[in-house]
């Protein structure tokens, strides 16, 4: 947010925690001055308006009580977001599965046609230089969209891709027909006219267009997927080690993709409709060689951190980190890496995140591990809005345990790593998967190896 207000022609300076983290280097290199730790006198004389995270108490926070006291506008961030959005012709991209590839798929492609558009992808991007948000203009608007707390509904797209829609969150949503019902109305918030993009090839996604397409019927829906109809249907896909091409039914072009897993390719051919979007409001019609530059970029892209992210590799042994925290981003993911790297052992180190969603899939987590070949698991990573659950690491292990013959325990990370470095051999592929902070473990041994091979 600081980095497109920053683009917008805003000042602006901040403050944050002191723990290190990859956006303390962005900030430095964009100039903006930032404070660690939470003062009032933290807060520049002249300012206009306070942006704060939802993490933080406006009742209890120093730096919002002392806005509060001069005045100051205090707005939180899903509210600024969504106003940022509100002014431009904005794209929102929304998705329990996803939803940051897609992102990044779209900030790539807007990049390299040069379209005068702003980016904001909930993980850092390779094309972006290592950052979350892309700044090409003002004229258009492409960010994620987040369904927890329903927070997407501060959003106002102009277009709407909806990548997936299941089960999660459920310490907040009550069933998945609470969190169909958020989906269903972020799209109803679309202007007369507007484009609801979804993914024909997940049941929750289709099912909300229905929906909405029976509550709405001047909204134009645009279906992608293998089992789409119309142009963004995906058409003569072939894959070859490293490699994924496809088509989509509309254009000659063909398209090229270089990350891991099938889903990779249903989620570029939402990045393509969302683009195509774009280009219709900007030129009126998209042309063949539109799509020829469309395809073109869609193949430079390299994926975004901790998204099937390739660390490198260290004496014989391949290091990768992802996100995945629900039972079915782990079982695609692995899939794709199984797919991308079929000589070679998996090995995945798992953390689960929360215990409400341990718990209210605990047979999805254990049936999920199918093509690892060793898993690792740990305690449950807390998060802030719970400390404590009826579920902990070794409830699941013990499910995990019922339906893989290769599960191993270790409630802290650092009791792993002497047995990983004895387990892990050349040719190996190990995998942290995760919203937890078990990369640091993977980070520990990819430096480890890399010392062994320099030796």
């Amino acid at each position: 947010m600081a980095e497109l207000l920053l683009g917008h022609g805003a000042e602006v300076s901040g403050s944050d925690t002191e723990e290190q983290f990859y956006t303390d280097a962005i900030l430095k290199n964009l100039k903006i001055p930032y404070a660690e730790g939470f003062r009032p006198e933290n807060l520049p004389a002249e300012t206009d308006l306070v942006i704060y995270s939802a993490a933080y108490n406006p009742e209890t926070h120093p730096e919002l009580l002392a806005a509060r006291e001069r005045g100051i506008p205090l707005v939180e961030y899903t509210q600024a977001l969504g106003d940022l959005s509100r002014d431009l012709h904005a794209t929102g991209i929304a998705g329990v599965h996803g939803k940051t590839t897609t992102t990044a798929m779209a900030g790539t492609v807007v990049k390299d046609l040069a379209l005068p558009t702003g980016v904001l992808v909930g993980s850092a991007v390779k094309a972006f230089q290592n950052r979350a948000t892309y700044f090409g203009g003002d004229r258009y608007f492409i960010a994620e969209t987040c369904e927890y707390r329903r927070n997407f509904l501060a959003f106002h797209p102009n277009q709407l891709v909806i990548t997936t829609v299941d089960a999660d969150h459920l310490d907040y949503y009550r069933d998945y027909a609470d969190i169909e019902s958020a989906f269903v109305e972020y799209a109803l918030k679309l202007p007369q006219g507007g484009k609801l993009i979804y993914c024909a090839d997940d049941s929750g996604a289709s099912a909300c267009a229905a929906k909405v397409s029976q509550l709405r019927s001047d909204l134009h829906l645009v279906p992608y997927g293998f089992k789409a109809s119309g142009d963004f249907q995906i058409v003569n896909y072939r894959f070859s080690p490293g490699l994924h091409t496809f088509q989509l039914a509309g254009w000659p072009s063909e398209f090229h993709l270089k990350v891991p897993g099938v889903h990779s390719v249903v989620d570029g051919a939402a990045a393509v409709a969302a683009v195509h979007g774009i280009l219709v409001d900007a030129k009126g019609k998209v042309t063949e060689s539109d799509i020829d530059a469309i395809a073109g970029a869609l193949g430079t892209f390299s994926g975004s951190k901790r998204r099937s992210e390739i660390l490198g590799e260290q004496a014989g042994v391949l290091f990768a980190d992802d996100y995945g925290h629900h039972p079915r981003e782990i079982k695609t993911t692995l899939q794709g890496f199984r797919e991308f790297y079929p000589n070679r052992r998996i090995i995945v180190d798992f953390m689960s995140h929360t215990y409400t969603r341990t718990q209210a899939l605990l047979p999805d987590f254990a049936a999920a591990f199918s093509d690892a070949d060793i898993v690792i698991l740990h305690k449950i990573y807390a998060s802030a809005r719970e400390k404590v659950g009826s579920v902990d690491g070794r409830t699941l292990y013990d499910a995990v345990r019922q339906q893989h013959s290769q599960v191993r325990y270790y409630h802290e990370l650092e009791d792993a790593e002497p047995d990983l470095q004895k387990l892990l051999q050349p040719g190996d592929l190990f995998i942290t998967m995760g919203a937890g902070d078990n990369w640091r473990l993977g980070l520990t041994l990819y430096n480890i190896f890399g010392l062994e091979k320099n030796k």
